[in-house]
C-alpha cells in the first residue's frame, strides 16, 4: 500500500491553519522541526492545561487530500495546511490503519501512527458548519472523526511534496484507532 506526500506545512506559532512550504524536516521523538507542537510531552494547550507532562503523541499531523473533496462537495473550501496539518496525503484511508502503523515518507523520515485527531471547536470557527463535517456519525450511530490522524517521529528525515508515502502494517492482531 502507497500513497503520496501533496503538501507539508508547519507553524513556529500557535494557530489554527499551518503554511505550506517546500519542505519539512522531521526530527526523531520530536515532531516537524520548527513547528509549535514539536517536543517530547504535550504541546497543544488543552493536552498541556490537563497534564504537561504526557508523552507527545501529536507529534505530527496527517490528513488525507481526499476530505477537501469531500467537504468541497457540500461547500467548503479546504486546502492543505488549513486545518493545522504538518502533511497532506492522496492515495491511503489514513482513517482505515491500526495504531502502530509505520508510514515511510520519501527516503528517510518514517513516523508511527498513534490514533486520530479530536477535531474541535476552532473548526467551525474557520469555517463555520466545518465541524460538522468532519465528525459525524455512521450507520450504526457510532463517532467517526475524518480530520486527520497524529504520529510519532521515529525515524527524521526531509519531506518534500511528491514523496512517495509507504505503509508498513504492524504484527496483528490490529488496534483500531481511537482519540489522541
Amino acid at each position: 500500500m502507497s500513497g503520496t506526500v501533496t503538501a507539508v506545512s508547519s507553524s513556529g506559532e500557535y494557530s489554527f491553519t499551518k503554511g505550506n512550504r517546500d519542505r519539512i524536516t522531521l526530527l526523531a521523538g520530536l515532531g516537524v522541526e520548527g513547528d509549535v507542537h514539536a517536543g517530547v510531552t504535550v504541546k497543544h494547550r488543552s493536552r498541556v492545561a490537563q497534564d504537561p507532562t504526557r508523552p507527545n503523541l501529536r507529534q505530527v499531523h496527517l490528513i488525507h487530500e481526499e476530505l477537501f473533496t469531500e467537504v468541497g462537495a457540500e461547500g467548503f473550501e479546504v486546502k492543505p495546511g488549513d486545518l493545522g496539518e504538518n502533511i497532506t496525503t492522496r492515495g491511503i484511508d489514513l482513517l482505515g490503519l491500526p495504531v502502530g502503523t509505520r508510514l515511510h515518507l520519501g527516503d528517510e523520515a518514517v513516523v508511527e501512527v498513534t490514533g486520530l485527531r479530536n477535531p474541535c471547536l476552532q473548526i467551525d470557527t474557520f469555517q463555520a458548519g466545518l465541524l460538522k463535517q468532519v465528525v459525524g456519525r455512521d450507520e450504526a450511530g457510532n463517532l467517526v472523526r475524518k480530520a486527520g490522524i497524529m504520529s510519532v517521529v521515529v525515524e527524521g528525515g526531509v519531506v518534500l511534496p511528491g514523496d512517495t508515502i509507504t505503509v508498513r502494517l504492524p504484527a496483528e492482531p490490529h488496534r483500531p484507532l481511537d482519540k489522541v
